[in-house]
């Protein structure tokens, strides 16, 4: 079994950007955070810093494992 990484977090300065990396991550982001289309850069979503405590707190108690 391997210890893969769900979910990464990167710090673009004024926004964080989460990308999901596993389905069972995309699936939870998409069930779970009301997302605006213009969130959406690329294959990440651009969150603001105040969320992201919350954000990682959920995606944890899913089981999933954040970078």
């Amino acid at each position: 079994m391997t210890d893969q990484t769900d979910v990464q977090i990167e710090n673009s300065g004024n926004i964080l950007l989460v990308t999901p990396l596993t389905p069972a991550a995309r699936q939870w982001v998409e069930e779970n955070v009301s997302i605006e289309s213009w969130q959406w850069q690329g294959g990440s979503v651009a969150v603001e810093p105040r969320c992201l405590d919350n954000l990682v707190a959920g995606m944890k108690k899913a089981g999933l494992k954040v970078n």
